[in-house]
């Protein structure tokens, strides 16, 4: 009874993706139907929240690899995974380009594009995102038990608590 909002969430499907090409998202269909609930769900709400909740997915977490993302321990050679911080910045959101209010690209004095954002940003933005493990009766920072219907829960001592500069310098 709802054609626009399924349209929605499906158009949302085509910008938010994940896949069951990974092998744990593809044995967890009850994980990809519930993630797909979740733009039906934020299909005409605020897209920050329905970032907030896709960011918290399992299924986006496994598949753009944030889920178990340890806080950076550069002695041990650990540092953040970038890759949902980088795919958040030039997809979901901001986009390369500085644009202006029609939509064309703003350029420098020398006639280049000036981008958004740059490598820095994207390694304040994966600190951000550390300290993931499934929710639901996770007792721990691990990967078992799976549970694809709750959302991410946050572990303290996994995250990085110190300050972050994002955009702008904020």
């Amino acid at each position: 009874p709802d054609p626009l909002r399924q349209r929605g969430a499906f158009a949302l499907s085509e910008i938010l993706v994940i896949s069951d090409r990974l092998e744990s998202i593809a044995v967890s269909p009850e994980g990809m139907a519930n993630y797909y609930d979740v733009l039906v769900q934020g299909a005409f709400g605020n897209y920050r929240d329905l970032l907030r909740d896709v960011a918290l997915h399992p299924c986006m977490g496994l598949y753009l690899s944030h889920l178990g993302n340890r806080a950076p321990d550069p002695g041990n050679n650990v540092f953040p995974d970038e890759n949902f911080a980088r795919e958040l910045l030039q997809l979901f959101t901001i986009g390369l380009w500085w644009l202006h209010p029609d939509g064309t690209p703003q350029r420098d004095a020398a006639g280049q594009l000036i981008p958004t954002y740059d490598n820095g940003d994207i390694t304040e933005f994966a600190r951000v995102f550390t300290g993931l493990a499934f929710g639901g009766s996770n007792q721990n920072f691990a990967l078992w038990p799976r549970d694809f219907t709750t959302p991410m829960k946050a572990w303290d001592a996994e995250h990085d608590c110190n300050q972050k500069t994002l955009l702008l310098g904020t």
